[in-house]
């Protein structure tokens, strides 16, 4: 194997079989995984974010999985300066860091960079956040449309974490959104491969549907239970959790709750792929044992 600092990346949709390829790639090369999923860092909900088992992850140290506390603030740039600061250790001891997940901000923010963007106050996410509960999607299109028609033209304007992030950040910095967005990619001293996880989408949907009913066995409406009383935080703001708190309001029965889930889960892994097609340097592998060897063979060549 090469002595040059290398950064694998292992990425691909919900359920295609990125943590268990990560993990057993870690255990070839001797090294850590980091992972890359925006909602595995809290540590109240793993059942439904679907985090690695303690056994799972026995000998091989992972990072970024079950840190963090709900109410704890969280963003794709802090975990870039985070892992960043994370790396030179790791590689004190190994060439090679796989850092797993889906989360293609996070993923993006470590390879590509991102912008410096001011650390958001629990008052402007919240005064943010309400704009958003109590004017809905259009209150926060009109509030961006009058603090940014720039940024207002280039986002999604459906996503409302997206609306809400940039309103947050323009209140905080006191400028446009768009004016502290470069867009310009930084140079990383080190190399990375990325890889994503290839599969027919009638296997992955067989695969997401799969997951949902074992995490209803495992537990999911317990833990839904365990943490309805901070439904309001943006980190339960998330496929799973939204469906079967519209259950414990009476609005969805418990089969529709658990078919919604599985739907949204895969318009999210659909979400997922196109994000992942537009990029260039994404080397696609099955999810077999085929795809292993392959990865390994190109960690041997490049």
């Amino acid at each position: 194997m090469s002595s040059q600092k290398t950064l694998i990346v292992i990425t691909g949709a919900t359920a295609s079989g990125k943590t268990s390829l990560a993990i057993e790639v870690a255990r070839r090369l001797g090294c850590a995984v980091i992972s890359a999923d925006s909602r595995q860092l809290f540590r109240e909900i793993p059942i439904g974010t679907a985090a690695p088992s303690v056994e799972e992850m026995a000998g091989v140290p992972h990072y970024f999985v079950g840190t963090l506390s709900l109410d704890d603030y969280y963003s794709a740039a802090m975990f870039e300066t985070d892992v960043m600061q994370l790396l030179p250790r790791l590689w004190q001891t190994n060439d090679y860091v796989v850092m797993a997940g889906g989360s293609m901000m996070y993923i993006d923010a470590v390879v590509n960079g991102i912008d410096d963007i001011p650390t958001v106050s629990e008052e402007n996410r919240r005064r943010a956040m309400l704009l958003y509960e109590e004017k809905g999607l259009q209150g926060l299109r009109l509030e961006l449309l009058e603090l940014d028609p720039i940024y207002y033209r280039q986002v999604d304007l459906n996503n409302h974490r997206r609306l809400v992030h940039a309103i947050e950040i323009i209140y905080q910095s006191g400028q446009p959104y768009s004016r502290l967005r470069s867009g310009e990619r930084k140079q990383r001293p080190f190399r990375i491969l990325k890889f994503a996880l290839d599969l027919p989408r009638e296997e992955l949907f067989d695969r997401i549907n799969r997951r949902v009913d074992q995490m209803i066995a495992s537990g999911l409406e317990q833990e839904v239970t365990a943490v309805a009383h901070k439904r309001h935080l943006n980190s339960l703001n998330t496929v799973g959790y939204k469906e079967l708190f519209a259950m414990m309001d009476g609005t969805m029965t418990r089969e529709e709750a658990i078919l919604r889930i599985g739907k949204n889960t895969r318009v999210y892994a659909k979400k997922q792929l196109t994000w992942l097609r537009r990029d260039p340097s994404v080397i696609w592998i099955p999810p077999t044992t085929e795809g292993l060897d392959l990865l390994m063979k190109h960690l041997s060549r490049e």
